[in-house]
């Protein structure tokens, strides 16, 4: 028998509901609650070591932020995976949280059965990676999924738009099999506008869309840190297959010298 997830989140009683607690029960999800309070989290996580955290970003007194902070400091026997979610959408504290120490920033609205099977999936990742079970060119497809989630939060891709989703999938896909990326037109856009039930064309116009979002309001230092001299002067910022193609290279890079 698998055993359970013990979940901690801050959900104020007016919000609960049976549907929420059976979608997370179904994927075998044992939900405590908390008020959003940051300093009633803390002592909550200290005194019941849940194995997942899922917290409002803004709350009363300490803020998510303050709290994965402060847990890293209190150093448990056990430390918990930290999802973090806000209706507040902002590239720059995205990127805070997840350097902070969360393992995914989500908006709401949300799917509660969708957002069930990622932390199934994100906390099995976890566990695995902590026994030294994910190394170097070992690395799984959600391994990788994980690391480009990361890093198009850095670069400061808004998760809610559709151009997002095809960038993930079209980076991993360009991670996988590296040829693709030479085919952007007659394979890549294709095999993304399928999984999504949509044209080739819009999946290319989502995707442009992304990227001069990023380049408005994304951080520069971040943004050159992964494409500097290779952007197009005329243009200041790359092309999709360029943008697809550097984030698909570094990530290569980084698995093979992990290995």
């Amino acid at each position: 028998m698998t055993e359970k997830i013990k979940l901690l989140m801050t959900q104020d009683s007016n919000e609960r509901t049976t549907d929420t607690q059976n979608a997370f029960l179904n994927h075998g999800i044992v939900t405590h609650f908390c008020s959003k309070d940051g300093e009633e989290l803390i002592s909550k996580i200290c005194n019941t070591l849940p194995d997942v955290v899922m917290m409002d970003l803004f709350m009363t007194r300490v803020d998510a932020i303050g709290v994965m902070r402060t847990i890293k400091q209190k150093e448990l026997s056990k430390s918990p995976m930290f999802i973090v979610y806000s209706t507040f959408d902002s590239p720059v504290l995205a990127r805070e949280v997840m350097s902070s120490g969360a393992t995914y920033f989500v908006l709401k609205p949300f799917n509660y059965n969708d957002l069930a099977l990622n932390i199934v999936r994100l906390h099995s990742h976890s566990n695995i990676a902590d026994k030294g079970g994910i190394k170097g060119n070992s690395m799984d497809s959600f391994s990788i999924e994980v690391k480009v989630t990361e890093i198009l939060h850095q670069i400061g891709v808004p998760a809610h738009i559709k151009g997002y989703h095809y960038l993930r999938d079209s980076i991993i896909m360009s991670v996988e099999q590296p040829s693709i990326i030479n085919a952007v037109t007659k394979q890549l856009y294709p095999s993304v506008a399928k999984k999504y039930q949509t044209t080739s064309s819009r999946v290319e116009r989502a995707i442009r869309h992304a990227i001069e979002v990023a380049w408005d309001r994304g951080d520069v230092e971040v943004l050159n840190s992964y494409f500097g001299y290779t952007i197009q002067g005329s243009r200041g910022k790359p092309t999709n297959s360029e943008f697809i193609a550097m984030i698909s290279d570094k990530l290569r890079l980084q698995i093979k010298t992990a290995s």
